[in-house]
């Protein structure tokens, strides 16, 4: 399958409309008008090898990023993996593994992760974020309680828990001495580039080598760094 008919396929309007997700600031960074980050550079990469130019469709949350691909306005996102989202987008391996982790009132009893999930225990998530996901699914006795931060609602109603990636959630404790993170994290948060099921399969297979090609070639890890982050986030060779 050559680059042109994958272009035809990935990008049918002949610009890469790529769903980029500006409320995980490991991720991107910046504003709609000027978006950077790994997941910006990843969409300019793939735009650019397939010869189209590429349209930065900026959001401020995972849901809506989602939705964006689900309803035909994007081709391309930066998502993480999660069964509740592979009904409707193809994935790639994880390009970045971030960690999903708990933060507490310092005055919390709450230890381990393990004891979070228990009766009367109620969890701040950001709606339709990946731990929310996670979280409705696996917990057994906690309650999940969801906002458009989950650290906004686990402030502002007083919940037991909040839940979060570990950096923003890092920094936040950092600025709240009235909070501290529980060591360990919940979950491993596996992000990777994705696409809408009916593409060809020729089309994922193409965005699956090229994420593996630019984790293996240092691209990842110097986006990553030039951004700011860890470079550290990069995932493992599928």
């Amino acid at each position: 399958m050559t680059t042109h008919t994958i272009s035809q396929d990935l990008a049918p309007t002949g610009t890469l409309r790529a769903s980029i997700n500006l409320g995980n600031p490991v991720l991107a960074q910046g504003t709609p008008e000027a978006p950077a980050g790994i997941t910006v550079d990843l969409a300019r990469e793939i735009a650019a090898r397939l010869g189209v130019g590429v349209e930065l469709l900026c959001f401020d949350a995972a849901r809506k990023s989602f939705d964006a691909m689900a309803d035909g306005r994007a081709d391309l996102c930066f998502l993480a993996v999660d069964p509740a989202r592979e009904t409707e987008v193809a994935f790639t391996a994880p390009y970045v593994v971030i960690e999903g982790v708990y933060a507490v009132p310092r005055g919390s009893a709450l230890t381990t992760v393990e004891e979070v999930d228990a009766p009367g225990v109620r969890i701040g998530v950001k709606k339709g974020s990946a731990y929310d996901l996670f979280l409705s699914r696996s917990l057994a006795r906690a309650t999940v309680v969801r906002g458009e931060e989950g650290v906004d609602v686990f402030r502002t109603e007083g919940l037991e828990v909040g839940a979060g990636i570990r950096q923003p959630l890092t920094a936040y404790a950092g600025e709240h001495p009235e909070v501290r993170l529980i060591e360990g994290r919940f979950m491993e948060i596996r992000q990777a580039v994705g696409t809408t099921v009916g593409r060809r399969p020729e089309t994922v297979a193409f965005l699956r080598d090229t994420v593996e090609e630019l984790k293996a070639n240092g691209f990842v890890a110097e986006s990553l760094r030039r951004s700011g982050q860890d470079a550290g986030l990069l995932a493992p060779p599928a």
